[in-house]
């Protein structure tokens, strides 16, 4: 299910009564380009598009249509429901269905198809996929935003670049990092790589432009409360931590 991310965000920037030119410069891109992404007729890069829904204040999960398919459900009676389960190919509150997977296709090769979510906003699951000499910024540059990331590569090679450091990852590994640090995925490869990605961050954005996350290598980095902190809290409350 192909989304329409152009006119999502511009229905959300004209809801805060924002001028095309306003989000704009305050996002670090020109009027010209926000206008052609939120017409169609340009698809944003990663980067970009995480610039945006911060500074407009909308998650990801809101964006790509989060708890459509339970709102259907609900629509249900307890009979339907129970009928609605069994060999039905449509999605509800517990299964959603490949063609249902709302996807985001972005600038410079790379796709993102969110998962199920069901009730939860805990985190926004993805399939992600990078095409040959894909990246998550058309300029080169790294970025940071408010989450922590964790993800497997299912298929193809990709190049994470974290900080100073730099993986070469392949089929099977895996990763987890503090999304507030810069980084950069960038495909490498003659072959397509894809894997699943878990976003979790807090519904609170608090950066203002593309500076803050990380395309000005001078920019101060925000001081925010990391996820890190809530697993951290979490991880001491299982049986036989200890403090």
């Amino acid at each position: 299910m192909q989304l329409d991310v152009g006119a999502e965000l511009r229905r959300v920037r004209e809801s805060r009564k924002l001028s095309l030119r306003a989000v704009a410069s305050a996002v670090g891109v020109s009027a010209s380009l926000l206008s052609q992404v939120e017409t169609g007729k340009t698809q944003p890069s990663v980067s970009t598009l995480y610039a945006l829904v911060n500074y407009l204040g909308i998650s990801l999960d809101g964006l790509m249509g989060h708890n459509r398919s339970t709102a259907a459900s609900l629509a249900l009676g307890d009979s339907d429901a129970s009928a609605h389960g069994a060999g039905s190919r449509e999605s509800d509150s517990v299964v959603q269905r490949r063609e249902d997977n709302p996807v985001i296709e972005m600038e410079n090769g790379v796709t993102w198809e969110r998962l199920a979510v069901g009730d939860s906003a805990v985190a926004d699951p993805l399939i992600v996929t990078y095409a040959p000499a894909g990246s998550s910024s058309v300029e080169g540059k790294m970025m940071r935003h408010a989450a922590l990331e964790y993800g497997v590569l299912l298929e193809g090679r990709l190049t994470l670049r974290i900080d100073f450091e730099t993986y070469e990852l392949t089929p099977g590994d895996s990763f987890c990092f503090d999304a507030q640090r810069p980084h950069l995925y960038t495909n490498q490869g003659d072959e397509p790589a894809r894997g699943i990605w878990f976003v979790i961050g807090r519904r609170e954005m608090a950066y203002q432009s593309l500076a803050d996350l990380g395309h000005d290598d001078d920019a101060e980095a925000r001081p925010i409360a990391s996820a890190v902190d809530v697993l951290q809290a979490m991880k001491s409350m299982k049986p036989g931590a200890t403090t």
